[in-house]
């Protein structure tokens, strides 16, 4: 079964799980009976969601790591294996983004952001999978976003690491099904975390601030599309229409993205 049967005596790992969708994730496989291992550079903030699970009657345990770090992963993969005897569930969750013209992008930072967005979930999948091909069986959910499917301006790295995510999640999953691990690319439009800042939601068109769903809602989604063994899924999920759109009328498409989002960047030709 490519779906993910039953949560009850299995293991979780959660990267990014300090805040947002990461801890919402993480709260929502324990409950369905998971152990879980929360990973964030922030120990204090893991520590008070690994107490709130603690206190709902779950499993969790913390695991300080430095995704953007590749000997972090794997100090930190390591031990987590050690201390929880078996890996069935990786999420590989961890990321962020500036907002921000690539003119005005520093290049450090252009870095930083591939460092953490897209080799922070090749080192952790590198990590797990020999466990996981021991046991014949494990689930993978890499999280891309709806920018890895759509070039948007105004953050055109971040675009480029989710869509490098979307590639080597679909890729991935051919390689890895024959071995028993089934591999999800999740695709969120906007969901409310602490990364829509007053200084985001400045650049961002009106449409799509009134787009945002809460993280307990795309959480339950993307356990559903687990269970279920999708391969992908986006959600919400009618903003899959726009990738029909794309590919039907691109130029269309395009203008339709132009007039949407450059009016809000007072910094485009500056």
């Amino acid at each position: 079964m490519k779906g993910l049967p039953d949560y009850a005596g299995r293991t979780a790992i959660v990267t990014g799980a300090s805040t947002g969708i990461g801890a919402e994730l993480a709260r929502q496989l324990a409950r369905r009976g998971m152990r879980v291992a929360l990973v964030a550079r922030r120990e204090a903030e893991l520590e008070q969601v690994a107490a709130g699970i603690r206190a709902a009657g779950g499993d969790a345990i913390v695991v300080p790591c430095d995704v953007g770090e590749r000997a972090s992963v794997e100090r930190a993969a390591e031990g987590t294996l050690g201390r929880l005897g078996r890996i069935d569930l990786l999420v590989n969750n961890a990321g962020y983004n500036t907002h921000g013209l690539f003119k005005d992008h520093p290049v450090d930072d252009i870095e930083r952001m591939f460092r953490v967005n897209v080799l922070g979930q090749v080192w952790w999948i590198k990590a797990v999978l020999p466990a996981m091909r021991r046991r014949g069986e494990g689930w993978i959910v890499n999280l891309s976003s709806v920018a890895g499917k759509l070039g948007q301006p105004d953050e055109a790295v971040y675009a480029s690491t989710k869509f490098a995510i979307s590639g080597l999640s679909e890729s991935l999953a051919y390689e890895f099904d024959p071995l028993g691990i089934h591999v999800l690319c999740v695709h969120p439009a906007v969901v409310r975390t602490e990364m829509f800042t007053p200084e985001v939601l400045a650049r961002m068109p009106e449409v799509a601030k009134r787009a945002f769903i809460e993280p307990d809602v795309f959480c339950a989604a993307v356990l559903r599309a687990l269970e279920r063994g999708d391969y992908e899924v986006t959600v919400p999920r009618h903003v899959g229409f726009s990738y029909v759109f794309r590919l039907l009328v691109p130029g269309m498409f395009r203008r339709a993205t132009a007039r949407m989002r450059l009016p809000v960047l007072p910094d485009l030709t500056t």
